[in-house]
């Protein structure tokens, strides 16, 4: 084969690389990652990073903007140019390596990833992997931790920095969890590593490294928030003024809405946002637009969503149609309050994915006489939900019927 022909070695292909680093340094690195670093004529990183790179350094180093830029325009520009990036860990697992994925392809770039701080703390604990939940609280709300807060479960949390334990320690004692034992991980892998345990209502660690992951081995008291798996949460553990989709209910609508991973859910007539709240609870990639024209409930949907643990629900407080235009195109669509105003319908008709499924419900005559009126132009599945209570009646008991709901689900051809 004539020499010209002879493809080069990968690495030699792509203008970057990304190389993760920890915290015992270039000791750490393979020989791939070190000539990637020494090779580079422009070498990216935290200030911390590129110290511990410092002796392989050859080239240009840049130290991060302030602050940090999430479309990565610096090194995009360099495009075609010999470009290294340094990351913590594995720059995929929660790292910069996954935000530049999202403007380059996969074609751009070669990687050498390094085992990420779960990694490193799941083998000093002795915790199997694939047994516990991770979860990355860097610069991310604390209370993505809470779905994960099932008793005798273990959870890896990687924190933003020297006050982190302790603000985890505090959500966990205020939501019935402090007898969960913590257990700090603080700069593993290099000569400040230190390990120390401490429940969360008795936390008073000090000094705590700025890189830090915490290990928690569940515990929950009776009065524990516990979020269940499955649909149909109980309705006191939502803030509502009544407006709410009850548990029995909820549970049919979220099984009509067949969520499916990576989805986005239009939440129209939100209430208390117990649609998306479970919605987003189904799976961590699916998403959810809770739209609300009354102020009080829109805050109370704002309160929901941070105590059940989905914060990155978002809320459009207005009214619909006019609220869901420039809204990204939703898969799936719940219409629970609002939807007999006009042009409520016919908008969420329109924007709905081919394929996407809309649930209605209705518990009114004319919110019933639109979805009677949908299920003759446009078919779909039309049933009627009837659910009685146990109820005293004088010294006795009996049956109390709620309201009965009419629900309409279609998907969209």
């Amino acid at each position: 084969m004539p020499p010209e022909s002879v493809e080069k070695p990968l690495a030699e292909s792509r203008w970057l690389s990304i190389v993760g680093i920890g915290e015992d340094g270039i000791k750490g690195l393979g020989e791939n990652a070190c000539a990637a670093i020494s090779s580079a004529s422009i070498i990216f990183g935290g200030k911390r990073h590129l110290e511990l790179a410092a002796t392989l350094i050859t080239g240009e180093a840049r130290p991060w903007p302030t602050p940090f830029d999430a479309a990565m325009r610096d090194v995009v520009a360099l495009r075609g140019k010999s470009v290294c990036v340094l990351a913590s860990g594995d720059p995929f697992f929660f790292g910069v390596g996954a935000t530049l994925s999202r403007h380059l392809s996969a074609e751009e770039f070669i990687a050498y990833p390094a085992p990420s701080a779960f990694s490193l703390a799941a083998s000093r604990l002795g915790w199997p992997l694939q047994e516990i939940e991770t979860v990355s609280l860097h610069g991310r709300p604390l209370e993505l931790i809470r779905p994960l807060l099932h008793p005798g479960r273990r959870v890896i949390a990687l924190t933003s920095d020297e006050n982190g334990p302790a603000e985890l320690a505090a959500l966990l004692t205020a939501t019935g969890f402090g007898q969960s034992r913590l257990t700090v991980l603080e700069a593993v892998g290099g000569y400040q590593e230190r390990i120390r345990s401490t429940k969360a209502d008795e936390f008073a660690l000090q000094d705590i490294n700025v890189l830090n992951v915490v290990a928690v081995e569940v515990a929950a008291a009776l009065s524990a928030r516990i979020l269940p798996r499955g649909f149909g949460l109980d309705d006191s553990l939502f803030e509502h003024d009544g407006q709410i989709t009850k548990r029995e209910i909820r549970a049919l609508t979220i099984s009509a809405l067949s969520p499916r991973r990576g989805e986005l859910l239009w939440d129209i007539g939100a209430g208390s946002g117990s649609i998306s709240v479970e919605w987003m609870l189904a799976d961590p990639s699916l998403k959810a637009i809770a739209i609300e024209a009354h102020p009080e409930r829109a805050a109370r949907i704002r309160r929901n969503a941070i105590a059940l643990g989905v914060p990155g629900l978002t809320l459009i407080e207005g009214q619909a149609p006019a609220a869901l235009a420039g809204l990204p195109q939703p898969d799936a669509i719940f219409i629970g309050g609002g939807g007999s105003e006009p042009g409520v319908f016919d908008a969420a008709v329109d924007a709905l994915k081919p394929g996407g499924r809309l649930v209605a419900n209705a518990v009114t005559l004319e919110m019933e006489a639109v979805l009677l009126a949908a299920h003759a132009k446009h078919g779909g599945d039309l049933i009627r939900i009837e659910v009685s209570r146990a109820a005293p009646i004088g010294s006795m008991s009996g049956w109390k019927p709620a309201m009965p709901v009419t629900q309409w689900s279609w998907v969209k051809q």
